[in-house]
């Protein structure tokens, strides 16, 4: 297993938790200098605020464990390819890596355009792919 396979299966537990609490399936970490500075799963529901998508708790916390507002020096983990909110707030936080497991055609940042995050910001997709879409696509069945 490598490395990005290692922390997107730590986003899978956290997309777990969220399903746990009937909210969208969808799981974050944020890693720096090889470690998970945070961890973060969709709370929209629970929270009651349609901002509290994993990417933007797992933002929060990672920011507030560095103590600054930048996450340059630092990659994030999701299960899903983060919305064009989500995408903002990557790019105002400068991170430097973005891994995601599986696009989003309907929702993701890239159906407005592929330019959203930071220029610095490298991209990776497709780590687990199959594992984070049958997590998602589950949750919906059972929905439907």
């Amino acid at each position: 297993m490598n490395i990005h396979e290692k922390f997107m299966h730590e986003a899978l537990k956290e997309a777990q938790k969220a399903e746990q609490k009937d909210e969208v399936p969808i799981g974050a970490v944020v890693v720096c200098q090889g470690q998970i500075i945070a961890r973060a799963h969709n709370l929209t529901e629970t929270l009651n605020d349609p901002t509290a998508h994993a990417e933007m708790q797992a933002i929060t916390a990672a920011t507030s464990y560095l103590g600054g507002k930048y996450l340059n020096s630092c990659t994030l983990y999701v299960t899903l390819e983060p919305c064009p909110m989500c995408a903002g707030a990557l790019y105002w936080s400068q991170l430097e890596n973005l891994v995601y497991g599986v696009g989003d055609p309907k929702r993701g940042y890239t159906t407005v355009s592929g330019k959203m995050l930071h220029p610095k910001t490298r991209i990776i997709t497709g780590i687990l792919e199959n594992e984070s879409s049958s997590i998602i696509k589950k949750f919906f069945a059972k929905k439907r």
